[in-house]
């Protein structure tokens, strides 16, 4: 078996050496900024613009994304009348490529809107406006045209993916060979004859040498292991070497960052999903250490300390503030990622650790509530969950916020019409800013990309925090049902479907399929309650689908990402701590280059990934 998992960990560091072969010779975040300037060097994300003015007035272009929900325009320049008819003006524009954005274009004079285009530029393509009367006539023609065509920028992505998907390929291959009888017998006669010849060796040089007794045969076995559930640690180390990968910058493509305020990205995924999964391992440590006689006192106790030093590590080792020079706590920002896992940790390890059964057996087996045992047995916990999402519903609808409407869920800046620059994230943002004070909250949200908002705004704050403690609990529910229906798994599959579309039904009217017209829309900066039923929803439908690989039918043992599972904590930690460090970061040849991004960013969390394969092996595992 540690031949298999060593063929099958080979791969990983050739990943990297391949992907800097083949991925980097395809080269060639933004800022939504449109600047204009003849001959200039196009950056990630950028394309050139050039308006031919064929007016005899002067034009105004401005321009807002189509991810801009309800937004101004933003004026990016002026491109003066023509000197005479027939001989145009132009000034070219640098315009952003990530999202489709809607130019306007107005008379200077009388600010009379004379066209609109909406339109999707290419990264590096070259184009042309022409704004001119038809037949000399009033009415104003807007015609976009395409002089260079843009180049593809996701073509690194698809060859990394082939790379990889070649790669897992190749080894899954590998280890269905070195499974097959006939290649195992071969291997164990080799070894036989490499053993004798050592014997042999080792008996023509020492002949004084004592043979030790045999007692095989004599000697009990050794205690067998509890059986740990495979899936539940590869699916932590999806979420991990995920969020490895869009920490470190994702390629730099935009899909790989936080959405700017409503709607998902992969990015948005990630954290979540860990939160969820920390839920589901408290279920499943509670109830293993209740029934090994350990106290409830010992475990709240072990609760505490535990949620102390994440919260500690967050504050003072992987703070962002590190960034701009030496911790200061003039400016020390207090929430964070960790804080939030130690916040989410410590509520719902108190509410297990109150209503957790140390033996499962129901005798009452005919009981109406029998089908829902998993829930009704532990309804103090649920009461104490459905007050907290009370709270946040009353503090985040009805709690009244200086200059702004009640129950505000917007971005600020630019967007609804820039009536609410400063309201960025209504109650939630509001309570931080007095909480903390606006210092301590963290200063550039993703909001500033696309909404322009200027206000101190924490993802990671305290209102979102009660959202959090509700994504833990229903990963605490998905280690219930596995309690309840461990010998069942046809059990455990069905009730995770179950709750995946009953969060999902939840979602859907709460967002009414929409980006931003719903109730509550699906926001990771506010970590709104649809983006809890979302990711939640998706959550038990990816654990279930793991389980059944995994666990199940065992057709996959989750590596490699099971082992980054393993070692979760140390893996987060170490890839903040020497994300500036070699491996892991290297000067580039070319830091506009999607493709050299990619590259690095995937080398450095195979790197992680490889590490986490070798503390595996030599049963080094980080536990707080």
């Amino acid at each position: 078996m540690a031949q298999l998992d060593t063929f099958y960990m080979f791969p990983l560091p050739v990943i990297a050496l391949v992907v800097a072969i083949c991925v980097v010779p395809l080269t060639g975040s933004s800022s939504p900024d449109f600047t204009y300037y003849k001959h200039t060097v196009l950056k990630m994300d950028e394309a050139i613009l050039t308006v031919n003015n064929d007016l005899d007035t002067a034009v105004s272009v401005s321009w807002v994304s189509e991810q801009c929900y309800q937004c101004l325009y933003q004026q990016i320049g002026i491109v003066p009348a023509g000197p005479s008819p027939g001989q145009p003006s132009s000034v070219d524009f640098v315009v952003t490529t990530q999202h489709e954005i809607a130019l306007q274009l107005n008379s200077s004079l009388v600010n009379l809107e004379l066209c609109r285009v909406p339109f999707h530029f290419g990264e590096h393509g070259n184009y042309s406006l022409w704004v001119r009367n038809i037949n000399d006539s009033l009415v104003v023609n807007c015609s976009l045209v395409t002089l260079t065509e843009p180049v593809n920028s996701y073509i690194p992505i698809l060859v990394a993916f082939l790379i990889f998907a070649g790669l897992a390929l190749v080894s899954t291959i590998g280890k269905t060979i070195l499974g097959l009888d006939i290649v195992k017998a071969g291997l164990q006669r080799m070894g036989r004859s490499v053993e004798t010849e050592r014997l042999i060796n080792s008996e023509l040089g020492s002949p004084s040498r004592t043979i030790a007794p045999v007692t095989d045969n004599i000697l009990p076995p050794p205690p067998t292991p509890s059986k740990r559930l495979r899936s539940l640690d590869t699916f932590r180390g999806i979420s991990l070497v995920i969020m490895v990968f869009v920490n470190y910058g994702g390629g730099r493509y935009w899909f790989f960052r936080h959405q700017s305020w409503n709607g998902l990205t992969v990015a948005d995924l990630v954290f979540p999903w860990f939160v969820f999964i920390m839920g589901t391992s408290i279920a499943l440590s509670i109830n293993s250490l209740l029934r090994m006689g350990v106290t409830r006192f010992s475990l709240f106790k072990k609760a505490v300390w535990r949620s102390f030093q994440l919260f500690i590590i967050g504050i003072l080792i992987i703070n962002p503030n590190y960034c701009q020079g030496p911790l200061s706590w003039s400016n020390l920002r207090i929430p964070g990622v960790l804080q939030r896992l130690a916040w989410s940790y410590l509520v719902v390890a108190c509410l297990d650790i109150l209503v957790a059964k140390a033996h499962l057996d129901i005798n009452a087996t005919d009981a109406w509530w029998i089908p829902a045992v998993d829930i009704f047995l532990y309804w103090p916990a649920w009461l104490a969950v459905l007050i907290l999402e009370t709270i946040w519903l009353f503090l985040t609808f009805l709690l009244p916020v200086p200059g702004c409407p009640t129950g505000y869920l917007g971005p600020g800046g630019i967007g609804d019409m820039g009536l609410y620059a400063n309201c960025t994230g209504g109650a939630a943002g509001f309570i931080d800013r007095w909480l903390f004070g606006e210092k301590h909250i963290y200063q550039t949200p993703s909001s500033r990309v696309i909404y322009l908002s200027h206000m101190p705004y924490d993802p990671e704050g305290v209102l979102g925090s009660i959202n959090s403690i509700l994504m833990a609990f229903l990963g605490l529910q998905a280690g219930k049902i596995i309690l309840h229906y461990r010998d069942v798994p046809r059990s455990i599959i069905s009730r995770f479907l179950l709750w995946g579309f009953i969060l999902g039904v939840i979602s859907t009217v709460l967002t009414k399929c929409s980006t931003d017209q719903g109730f509550i829309p699906v926001n990771k900066n506010l970590w709104s309650l649809s983006y809890v039923t979302t990711l939640a929803c998706f959550a038990y439908v990816l654990l279930a689908l793991i389980y059944y690989v995994v666990d199940v039918n065992k057709w996959w043992s989750g590596a490699p990402f099971y082992y980054t599972g393993m070692n979760s904590i140390l893996v987060y930690v170490g890839h903040e701590v020497l994300e500036e460090y070699f491996p892991f970061r290297w000067q580039m040849i070319n830091s506009q280059s999607h493709a050299e991004h990619l590259t690095q960013n995937l080398v450095a969390t195979s790197c992680w990934v490889f590490i986490s394969y070798v503390l595996y092996r030599k049963k080094i595992f980080w536990k707080i």
